[in-house]
């Protein structure tokens, strides 16, 4: 536990950030924005919390950072998926992806951009509203790549990229909310195969 008093300029610090922002994460993804309480975070990242607040910030900042963390860590299929040569080959790599991501065994299950807040107050309605946009920017970039697919011939003339953009989002965050619940991988595995196979045909 780093000491109360600032550190001098220069002075490494005496934790981990990076270390201490994957524990966070872990909190918040297990207990929600709300459910998360500073001594939930502060035991976990092994600080006090004027060193959480000199870090971090507040507990909303600190929810800010651990959303973004765990972006570009656990949910990074996501970014590679759109890189897929089809439509039918990203959405694949998305759902399988949510699949993995959501049933990491010694994790825990489910999403923390879908499930973090959920169930929030009005006072925590910043964060609620951070995880939509958070998930519908998620939507956009699968309509722009849809919408590609389209143009190259990959989807049938018919479709609508912002609804099937919507449609696998939904999927997706289904599983998440499955696996939450106790589904098992395989079982979570044979859903998004169920869905991929209602995907559009030339």
């Amino acid at each position: 536990m780093t000491s109360t008093t600032p550190t001098p300029p220069g002075r490494p610090r005496a934790f981990d950030i990076d270390e201490a922002l994957d524990r966070a994460v872990l909190v918040f993804w297990s207990k929600g924005f709300e459910g998360a309480s500073l001594d939930d975070l502060t035991e976990a990242m092994g600080i006090s919390r004027p060193s959480l607040y000199r870090a971090f910030g507040n507990k909303e900042d600190l929810f800010y950072k651990a959303l973004e963390r765990y972006t570009e860590g656990l949910t990074a299929y996501f970014a590679q998926a759109l890189t897929e040569p089809t439509s039918r080959a990203v959405a694949t790599a998305v759902l399988h992806g949510t699949v993995e991501a959501a049933t990491v065994p010694g994790l825990p299950a489910g999403c923390l951009g879908v499930l973090g807040a959920l169930a929030t107050g009005d006072e925590s309605r910043p964060v609620r509203d951070a995880l939509i946009a958070w998930r519908e920017e998620g939507i956009a970039h699968l309509t722009r790549r849809f919408q590609q697919a389209m143009d190259a011939g990959d989807l049938p003339p018919s479709t609508d990229p912002h609804l099937l953009a919507l449609y696998l989002r939904t999927v997706a965050n289904g599983i998440a909310v499955q696996a939450a619940s106790g589904s098992s991988r395989p079982e979570l595995l044979q859903v998004a195969n169920l869905a991929l196979g209602s995907w559009p045909k030339l």
